[in-house]
């Protein structure tokens, strides 16, 4: 089994990659023949998650979709970082007991 910090950085690196693919379709939503990206997400059998990158099939844009995917994406990231700097902070109290 993966180390909590381990776990709460792979949610962090998918949060980055969702908001990175939705920003990505927000700015190319008038381009022609642009294609959105997708990003399909998977939980790891060590713990933790796996992302994969995808395009649609059909060009087109579904601006209100790549908004709520940012703002979802911003609030799995401080989810993650609230995870890591918890167990930060309880592996320092451990120290300071041990110590």
């Amino acid at each position: 089994m993966s180390s909590i910090s381990s776990i709460a950085q792979s949610g962090m690196q998918a949060a980055l990659q969702r908001q990175d693919a939705a920003a990505n379709n927000i700015a190319n939503q008038n381009t022609e023949g642009y294609r959105r990206e997708r990003v399909d997400q998977q939980a790891d059998s060590n713990g933790g998650t796996t992302t994969s990158v995808s395009r649609m099939p059909q060009p087109g844009s579904q601006l209100e979709q790549d908004m709520v995917d940012q703002i979802s994406s911003s609030y799995s990231f401080q989810a993650n970082l609230k995870t890591l700097k918890v167990h930060d902070q309880m592996m320092g109290s451990l120290l300071d007991v041990k110590v």
